[in-house]
């Protein structure tokens, strides 16, 4: 039996392993540092996200702080999945390839669908989900792709654990049919988009643009892997760093399209133009004055009562003229007379003849 000699720069380790550490087809060892580093990154701006919890002034974005936080764990979950990839393929690493891939993406996209909904609502004055509503729709939008996931590797364990150093044909089919749902959400979260930008208060469209940009960088990445890892007559061992490069990609797009630029509006202050009248949502319609041919109406009365310079006629309450009304009736308090006495004229005795 031979054994071959471990390249340049690897020691004795197994040879799954070589391409972490081999000098010579460094591409490896590349991926691992930009891994690294989106590694710590996402971990420093998790610490950050902890931090500022109490310097936010929103109650909106206050209450997509969780939400931002699963989409923190997702971006950390694709950069540790990188390494998956950069270590051949083994009993080991095909089932957590087929099920993670997957359902990170699924997380992070899930998480940023929840923004865009929320933010739909309030480019149009609405009242957004809370946090708690947001966290179970982003977590719930994941468990489908988690119950796909389970249902392929669970009745196909035997043969991705014969899985070695290569995918066959099927495998690479399978692989992109598991995902089909992560392109499902893709293509709500790029529709969602676009009604963001629909609405007059303007300062949203902000946050909206930053989903947007993701959002576009993320389909054409995943266009591009998807043709490369499915093109008919291509190196096969092109495989794992096409999918390497799109995992690490991916998790720095979004740090930098989406995480970080958050992150500097975070803490902003709340604007009067940000949402409507506190009593908007509560105030019955018809108590809203309104803008048309009843404002005309008014203005019309309001030139009326300066020409005729009536001050008895307010326009706004009544449409009676109002006078001053004689009164009628005395309701002076009656005073005390005295009367005469019946007696008066009696002498008390006989009348002279």
């Amino acid at each position: 039996m031979t054994t071959v000699a471990p390249p340049r720069g690897c020691g004795n380790i197994s040879s799954d392993y070589y391409l972490l550490c081999d000098t010579v087809k460094d591409w490896g060892i590349v991926l691992e540092s930009l891994t690294t580093a989106g590694v710590l990154t996402t971990i420093i701006l998790i610490l950050v996200l902890f931090g500022l919890i109490c310097k936010v002034q929103d109650n909106f974005k206050r209450s997509l702080i969780p939400v931002q936080f699963f989409f923190l764990l997702g971006t950390l979950g694709i950069f540790g999945l990188t390494f998956a990839f950069i270590i051949k393929l083994n009993e080991r690493t095909a089932p957590t390839r087929f099920f993670l891939f997957g359902v990170l993406f699924a997380l992070c996209f899930s998480c940023l669908l929840v923004h865009a909904f929320n933010l739909i609502k309030l480019v149009r004055g609405r009242t957004p989900s809370s946090a708690p509503m947001s966290l179970v729709i982003a977590l719930s939008l994941t468990i489908v792709q988690i119950i796909i996931a389970v249902q392929y590797v669970a009745i196909n364990i035997e043969a991705l654990k014969k899985q070695r150093n290569e995918m066959d044909s099927q495998s690479r089919n399978d692989f992109v049919l598991l995902l089909i749902y992560v392109l499902f959400l893709m293509a709500i979260l790029f529709v969602a988009c676009m009604f963001v930008f629909c609405g007059p208060y303007r300062r949203w469209k902000r946050h909206g643009a930053h989903i947007f940009i993701t959002i576009l960088f993320s389909i054409g990445i995943w266009v591009a892997w998807i043709a490369l890892l499915m093109r008919p007559n291509r190196n096969a061992s092109w495989d794992d760093p096409v999918m390497s490069v799109a995992l690490v990609a991916n998790g720095w797009v979004f740090l930098i399209t989406y995480a970080l630029p958050e992150f500097c509006i975070l803490t902003a202050p709340q604007t009067p133009g940000d949402y409507p009248p506190e009593n908007s949502f509560c105030q019955p319609k018809h108590l809203k004055r309104n803008y048309g041919v009843e404002n005309q109406a008014y203005a019309q009365e309001d030139n009326t009562q300066e020409e005729t310079g009536d001050r008895t006629y307010i326009p706004y309450s009544t449409h009676f003229q109002l006078e001053n009304l004689q009164s009628q009736q005395d309701f002076s308090i009656p005073r005390p007379k005295t009367r005469s006495s019946p007696y008066q004229e009696y002498a008390g005795g006989k009348g002279v003849k």
